[in-house]
């Protein structure tokens, strides 16, 4: 039997080089500096340098997402998976991450409004909302949904980060939110079908990262 490739097994120079080659591979050129750190985040989180060219946000979206978490801000998560890998040691203020898909009433708040389970966990972020960071990976409906109540006069996030993931609303929840952004939230989201849980939790990690750095 042939042997094994050698492979790098050293896990500080496995994620320097990771960034340096993704760094390689993406133009961050039009981006501000700090969403730049979380676009980069993003890509690698993916493995796929080019749906930079198809991140869209508001210019300030780095500035807000941080200041929100350093002012101890919640974290909202659509769903289970973006939760889960929010990586807590890296927030800033011990930010509660919140996520309600599984809440008792939330599937009976689903059949009285006649849509999905994901839409009406957002019913109960109203509490929670007022500059508050979001992060959506999962649900198209999620976001749809979050955008009608902020147009009825919900409280307002200070951050948007927008990946849900499908071919069944996804590609038009995210430029809707491009399109119409909500007044004083600032956003990012990927253009078309792709995103992900892994994609919107890494956005998340970025801004906690870029919260924690001394000024």
């Amino acid at each position: 039997m042939a042997a094994r490739p050698a492979y790098l097994r050293d896990p500080e120079a496995i994620y320097a080089l990771s960034f340096e080659r993704v760094r390689h591979a993406v133009d961050l050129g039009r981006f501000p500096a700090d969403v730049a750190e979380i676009v980069l985040r993003v890509v690698h989180a993916c493995g796929m340098p080019e749906i930079a060219r198809d991140i869209r946000c508001s210019g300030d979206i780095g500035a807000k997402a941080v200041a929100a978490l350093r002012g101890g801000a919640p974290v909202i998560c659509d769903c289970a998976m973006v939760a889960a890998g929010i990586t807590r040691r890296f927030l800033p203020a011990q930010n509660e991450i919140i996520m309600t898909l599984n809440d008792d009433g939330v599937a009976d708040k689903a059949a009285a409004l006649g849509t999905t389970r994901s839409a009406a966990a957002v019913e109960f972020w109203r509490p929670s909302l007022d500059g508050a960071v979001v992060a959506i990976g999962n649900a198209p409906t999620a976001l749809f949904h979050l955008l009608e109540r902020l147009d009825e006069g919900w409280p307002v996030p200070a951050a948007i980060l927008a990946f849900p993931v499908g071919f069944v609303g996804a590609a038009e929840s995210k430029a809707e939110l491009a399109a119409n952004p909500p007044a004083h939230s600032s956003y990012m989201c990927l253009d078309g079908t792709r995103g992900g849980s892994a994609m919107a939790s890494a956005s998340v990690n970025a801004a906690a990262l870029l919260a924690g750095r001394k000024e």
